[in-house]
């Protein structure tokens, strides 16, 4: 496609794959070739999913000077440690064939294993999905406040969620409204924290009108969590606490608190009242990622939070389990990811490596060996219980690395958003998959056959799962 004289595009680095796309087309009308077949929210605006190198990004057709500004909330957001979707370029000055001015577009990277709220929904799903959703949607808002960012549009809609051990952890991938501050007031706050709260209730009555949240719920009470979440995170975060001076032991207590919430500490104020009785004590700099940090400080892994936490236990549980306990964590970190962790992962065949993360999997296998452990009555070797896992378990899953949109895939794009309404929930394990895992071992489910041809699969820091072969 030649290049249009008047063709701007702004950006950090620019992938010259990225001057091939079709820039004088409307994005609506991009061919299909191109298209990455993903699952859309809803949004205002156009929004394609595309192809790009070996990568996928996120094209988004907006006004020229609210995609400047979303480009540059995205960087300060990125460089300040935000969760939030990375900003790849703008395009602007692009015209059609005609020469008649076609709208800017913000280009940012698709975030892996993230799904959309309504992808997350589905007949089937349990009935506290929306609860972790909203609960991962607080994190995440208490986050951005701590940074000083006022997001004046918090809705399900504009977050991506991952799986995130049982849980879900929240990015942001629209700011058009937001805006960054030294700080914020109690006002800026509270106004994101009722918006939240009427966006919520009025997504959760859209999905009970088409039978994709549970009739006997009610969308108003499961959308008054996120206040009630948001303002206990937020004291417990940053709310002075009094103690006698006599009980200082409840300053490291308070910090332990946080630290199992997942933040660090950075600073604590303390002061003493006028007849020294009393300490008042109030964190200060408070920095999200505790688990996560120290997990990557030990094994270079880069997780979710509470999957840092649950390898974070396992490290310590094999630690006490091989009587390592005098052993300097780094070197049991070190022998934990030989032992435990690597094979887990390494067993994983190559067709199903896109089914969840690395992370992830092994979350589950851990969730997946304690069933089997509870219902032999014994402990379960871990080999037989990756064996289970593997072809019981993991089959079952769908793929979230790409998690692929059907109707994408079955028919032209003709611009309608594609809403994901009817994947099947697999939140954690049902009693009917592990039932299903039982049956496995004792040869009354169907046998997933062995393929001597698969290439073995090795877990990478930094990099994930590769097939041998490729990488020795």
């Amino acid at each position: 496609m030649p290049i249009p004289s008047t063709l701007e595009i702004t950006a950090a680095t620019v992938d010259p794959a990225l001057l091939d796309l079709p820039w004088d087309l409307p994005l609506e009308d991009w061919p299909k070739e191109i298209l990455a077949a993903l699952p859309r929210g809803i949004s205002r605006h156009v929004v394609r999913f595309v192809n790009l190198s070996d990568r996928v990004i996120a094209v988004k057709e907006i006004g020229e000077s609210v995609a400047y500004k979303e480009y540059e909330l995205l960087r300060d957001l990125s460089r300040m440690g935000a969760p939030s979707v990375i900003p790849t370029a703008v395009v602007s000055g692009r015209r059609d064939a005609f020469g008649e001015e076609l709208a800017a577009v913000l280009v940012t990277e698709h975030l892996q294993f993230s799904l959309p709220y309504r992808a997350v929904f589905s007949q089937h799903m349990t009935p506290d999905t929306a609860g972790r959703l909203i609960d991962a949607l607080a994190v995440l808002l208490v986050r951005l406040h701590l940074l000083g960012f006022y997001w004046g549009d918090v809705s399900l809609s504009n977050t991506l969620f991952r799986r995130d051990a049982g849980s879900f952890s929240a990015y942001l991938v629209d700011a058009e409204t937001g805006e960054i501050h030294p700080s914020l007031t109690e006002g800026q706050r509270l106004y994101d924290v009722d918006l939240a709260r009427t966006n919520i209730i009025g997504e959760l009555m859209d999905l009970q009108a088409g039978s994709f949240f549970p009739s006997e719920e009610d969308p108003i009470e499961v959308g008054d969590r996120i206040r009630s979440r948001y303002l206990e995170l937020w004291n417990e975060l940053t709310g002075p606490e009094v103690i006698e001076t006599n009980q200082k032991w409840r300053v490291a207590q308070r910090i332990r608190r946080l630290n199992d919430l997942g933040f660090e500490v950075g600073e604590l104020q303390m002061s003493s009242d006028l007849d020294g009785t009393h300490i008042i004590i109030t964190p200060k700099v408070v920095d999200a990622g505790h688990h996560h940090r120290k997990l990557m400080r030990l094994t270079g892994m880069d997780v979710g939070e509470n999957q840092a936490q649950r390898m974070l236990n396992d490290i310590e549980t094999y630690r006490a389990m091989t009587g390592k306990n005098k052993t300097p964590l780094e070197i049991v970190a070190h022998e934990w990811m030989n032992e435990v962790f690597e094979p887990v992962i390494s067993a994983v065949p190559a067709e199903l490596a896109a089914k969840l993360e690395p992370a992830q999997i092994f979350h589950e296998f851990l969730e997946h060996r304690w069933y089997l452990a509870e219902e032999a009555g014994r402990d379960i070797p871990q080999d037989e219980a990756i064996e289970s896992y593997v072809k019981s378990i993991l089959p079952t899953k769908r793929d979230e690395a790409m998690l692929l949109d059907p109707a994408l895939m079955a028919q032209p794009d003709e611009g309608a958003a594609s809403e994901m309404e009817t994947l099947t929930e697999e939140e954690g394990f049902s009693r009917q998959e592990e039932r299903a895992g039982i049956d496995g071992m004792h040869g009354k489910a169907d046998e997933t056959e062995e393929n001597p041809g698969r290439p073995k699969m090795q877990f990478v820091p930094g990099i994930g799962l590769i097939p041998v072969d490729d990488y020795f």
